[in-house]
């Protein structure tokens, strides 16, 4: 072999030219692509602020994300052994959440009872073997994510439903972003190692400080919520993440997956983004109930 007699300016440019294409699609330290999920991140977000113009176009878009997320799980759990009926269950969750939004909370209460119903009825036309573990998972996919949606339904109607659903889903990505930066640049005590092992203390510690100042400077200009108020809200939403965020793990830990499904990329599946979300808005909802009537 030749040996290379060229300057060191040279060289140095030629190996960083060798390096630069295996770094640009290398995973970031918290193991995604940023750049797609960047890219994705972006393209969600432009897509609810465009549907916060009309309401009924963000209850259906929130529909189709329910009905993906159903379908995620149904497909997850089949790895187990379950078969969640998916028909009842789509339909029940698309109805729960247009009757959140129509009829309010005792609307919702009833829709839910009737698709729990139906999914029942319809696992065992289909057979008994095996129906007490399928209509339990099927009940589990209604709960979650249906009813919790529901709660964002609920927050969308109200007269200032915009400002609200503006602030829910403002504090809860200021939580997942403060406890990725924190997390990724101090993260040294690891939460739960046996479910998320990159989740840690300092992480859980940037997101609640980040949701409640967010959450405190928001609530004040946009729902009227005293300044106390906001920094109660963004701390328990920061809890109610990280909460859902582990249950996310651990339902994918117990199926022996990494990702719900690959439909977005750098971020995994439907409900791999609606995670925090979904525990978080019932928290939201009746906070924000209480603080801002």
């Amino acid at each position: 072999m030749s040996e290379d007699i060229s300057p060191p300016e040279t060289r140095r440019a030629r190996n960083a030219q060798r390096v630069a294409p295996a770094a640009a699609g290398r995973p970031s330290r918290a193991g995604r692509n940023l750049r797609a999920a960047i890219g994705v991140g972006v393209g969600l977000a432009l897509l609810v602020i465009a549907s916060l113009l009309r309401p009924p176009v963000f209850v259906a878009v929130a529909a189709v994300a329910i009905v993906l997320g159903a379908r995620e799980l149904k497909e997850a759990t089949a790895r187990a052994g379950l078969n969640v009926p998916l028909v009842p269950v789509a339909v029940g969750s698309v109805s729960m959440l247009v009757a959140g939004y129509l009829r309010g909370p005792e609307s919702l209460t009833v829709a839910t009872v009737l698709t729990c119903v139906a999914v029942l009825v319809w696992r065992v036309a289909d057979g008994l073997g095996d129906a007490a573990r399928d209509i339990g998972a099927g009940i589990l996919v209604v709960f979650y994510p249906g009813l919790l949606a529901g709660f964002a339904a609920l927050m969308i109607a109200e007269p200032d439903g915009v400002w609200r659903i503006v602030m829910f889903i403002l504090v809860t990505v200021c939580s997942d972003i403060g406890g990725y930066a924190a997390g990724v640049r101090l993260g040294k005590h690891p939460m739960a190692p046996s479910l998320s092992p990159k989740k840690s203390w300092e992480g859980f510690a940037g997101s609640v400080v980040l949701s409640s100042v967010v959450a405190a400077v928001a609530g004040a200009l946009m729902l009227d919520v005293p300044w106390w108020g906001g920094l109660l809200l963004g701390a328990l939403v920061a809890v109610a993440a990280t909460i859902g965020d582990l249950i996310e793990s651990s339902i994918k830990r117990d199926l022996g997956i990494k990702d719900m499904s690959n439909l977005l990329p750098g971020h995994g599946g439907i409900m791999d983004r609606l995670d925090s979300l979904l525990v978080c808005a019932p928290i939201v909802w009746a906070l924000l109930h209480v603080l801002a009537p």
